[in-house]
């Protein structure tokens, strides 16, 4: 019972990768038609080998073999042409699917939530798309697109012996199901194989990934050598597992071609006593023993076909897991756009907590009351964990708030679509991430049509153009993966020109400057305050001075507000606030006094 539960589920999955070929109905039917001519042309060729034998070798007739023989040449020609043609078709569909697949693929991975991204790494993804969608294509160009091939030549070949000898077809009914069993007994073991190949694979990609990205801090540490160890272990353990199933595939070979060279053998002895009775020409033997080789190919392929499903199968069920994920955060039924109004953001009672579901775990953010008006700056700051990123994360919709409202200009976010919410967003993360690319392509982020007039207006406002123009090709020169070739401010000031090519109604500064020295925090908070200029702001800071100039200070601790007021109104209070900020206040006096002594 479970076994044939287990193939109802591959034939599914089979079904829903073979629909991404059915938007090329038209190509896979001249496939077909290819296949056709193909097959009776080329089984013409034994038919007309028998006829030549018969008719010209035994019988005398020249002539007649003479026109057989041009017969012959034209067969051979007109399956070759159909065999190219099939040949560039089968290759066609399944790079085109393969490729159909990837993009519908990282279509999918853009669509889900931040939670997945939370508790999967980049390398595992990376594999899904490279080396999963690899398999499956592999199966398809080597096996499922000519599984019609194989078919209809075994077909056409088991008709032929049937015409020529009865007897033959009644010997193949009885021995074709122990090829059937033979690869039957293989699938199991390599498809479990195959499986954890490709889990190790993803392993295997992570670590070379996190191995790569991370290089600054690998050397920082000294750890060359330890993650090359790291490499080596999960090389050799991918090694492992794909030599054993090299071992497995191998066995298969050999008893399969075996299998398929015994029951040829037998054919022959059958034909042979066909021939003492007389039931058989020489001619017919001739054409017997062809018809016999033609079916050595559809035999081995299907069987090789069935092993190549099963070695599939591991990549193509994880593939289908990774489809079968929904977003975390999606729009409701109905959500509508952000109307192009100005307003105030407003949370009412909020708490989220980012354990499973929302259903566990220790709550980051509690009943959250707290109204940014409109056109003013509102800061919230606090202790690292206090929960000051999460309400960002809020805001912005990367996770569903589980009690509680955000609305903005009124509107609760949960009612209204993402794209919209984010398009009239703009975030200055902290870290800053550059995309390898040229400066232009990376301020153009914040608006794609942009023209070049308003990449420089941006440029200029960021107080970034005069470094960009001392760039060796100014706004076309290459940041480097991660914006590498830049410095901190630079950087900074790049993804405020994003923003502010963007123009956003809501702004949200997550700790902008806190990694900056005095002189790029300067030229950043200049450029900082003329994007936020009339725009409705939340400002996340650990530099505690940039701030005091703030409509309001929010201050979270253990997830909860526990103050709130002016930056005088606080610190007259010499309560958290007052003592977060003297302190922040006495390491940059700190941070000064170093960097005055290395001057």
């Amino acid at each position: 019972m479970r076994s044939r539960s287990h193939n109802t589920k591959h034939l599914s999955d089979l079904r829903r990768f073979l629909a991404f070929a059915r938007p090329y109905r038209v190509r896979f039917a001249l496939a077909l038609v290819c296949i056709i001519v193909g097959g009776v042309l080329h089984f013409l060729f034994p038919y007309l080998i028998g006829v030549l034998i018969d008719g010209v070798f035994s019988n005398q007739r020249t002539a007649y073999g003479n026109n057989t023989i041009l017969l012959l040449i034209a067969v051979i020609v007109g399956g070759a042409v159909a065999d190219f043609l099939r040949a560039y078709q089968t290759s066609y569909l399944s790079e085109r699917i393969v490729s159909d697949l990837r993009e519908h693929l990282y279509d999918h991975v853009q669509s889900l939530s931040m939670s997945y991204y939370d508790e999967h790494r980049t390398g595992e993804v990376m594999s899904h798309i490279s080396n999963d969608a690899a398999v499956v294509q592999s199966t398809l160009s080597s096996g499922i697109l000519n599984f019609p091939q194989h078919i209809f030549t075994l077909t056409l070949g088991v008709v032929m012996i049937f015409l020529t000898d009865w007897h033959l077809s009644l010997y193949l009914a009885c021995v074709l199901p122990l090829l059937i069993a033979v690869s039957l007994a293989f699938g199991g073991p390599l498809r479990r194989l195959s499986r954890k190949i490709q889990e190790q694979f993803s392993a295997w990609l992570v670590v070379v990934e996190e191995g790569l990205s991370y290089q600054r801090i690998v050397r920082a540490f000294g750890r060359n050598k330890y993650e090359v160890g790291r490499f080596t272990k999960t090389v050799e353990t991918y090694f492992q597992t794909i030599t054993r199933r090299a071992r497995v595939e191998a066995s298969f070979d050999a008893v399969i071609t075996m299998t398929i060279f015994a029951i040829l053998a037998g054919l022959f002895w059958v034909g042979g006593r066909e021939i003492m009775l007389g039931r058989l020409t020489t001619g017919g033997l001739v054409s017997f023993i062809v018809y016999g080789t033609f079916l050595i190919s559809p035999l081995m392929g299907l069987s090789r076909l069935y092993i190549a499903l099963q070695t599939s199968l591991g990549a193509g069920e994880r593939i289908l897991a990774l489809l079968e994920i929904t977003p975390a955060v999606k729009d409701a039924p109905g959500a509508y756009e952000l109307p192009n109004n100005l307003g105030a953001i407003e949370i009412t009672d909020l708490t989220f907590s980012y354990g499973r579901d929302g259903a566990a775990g220790r709550p980051v953010l509690r009943n959250i009351n707290l109204t940014i008006p409109q056109g003013k700056m509102v800061a919230v700051v606090g202790p690292s964990g206090a929960g000051k990123t999460t309400l960002i994360n809020l805001i912005a919709r990367f996770y569903e708030q589980q009690s509680g409202t955000i609305a903005i200009a009124g509107h609760s976010i949960a009612d209204i679509t993402q794209d919209s919410l984010r398009m009239a967003l703009a975030v200055v993360p902290q870290d800053t991430v550059l995309f390898n690319g040229t400066v232009r392509e990376n301020i153009a982020y914040g608006k794609l049509d942009a023209s070049q007039e308003e990449i420089v207006a941006a440029a200029h406002a960021a107080n970034a153009h005069d470094f960009i123009s001392q760039l060796p090709d100014g706004y076309e020169t290459m940041v480097g993966e991660r914006g590498v070739k830049l410095s901190g401010g630079q950087r900074q000031r790049i993804a405020i020109a994003r923003a502010i090519l963007k123009n956003p109604h809501f702004l949200i500064l997550d700790e902008a400057t806190s990694s900056l020295d005095n002189e790029s925090e300067r030229l950043v908070q200049d450029a900082l305050e003329r994007l936020m200029k009339g725009r409705t702001t939340l400002v996340i800071a650990h530099r505690l001075t940039t701030v005091e100039r703030a409509d309001e200070i929010v201050v979270l601790k253990d997830g909860e507000i526990v103050e709130r007021g002016t930056h005088k109104q606080l610190l007259a209070k010499g309560g958290t606030y007052y003592r977060l900020y003297t302190r922040s206040l006495m390491d940059e006096n700190s941070l000064a006094e170093d960097q005055e002594q290395i001057v």
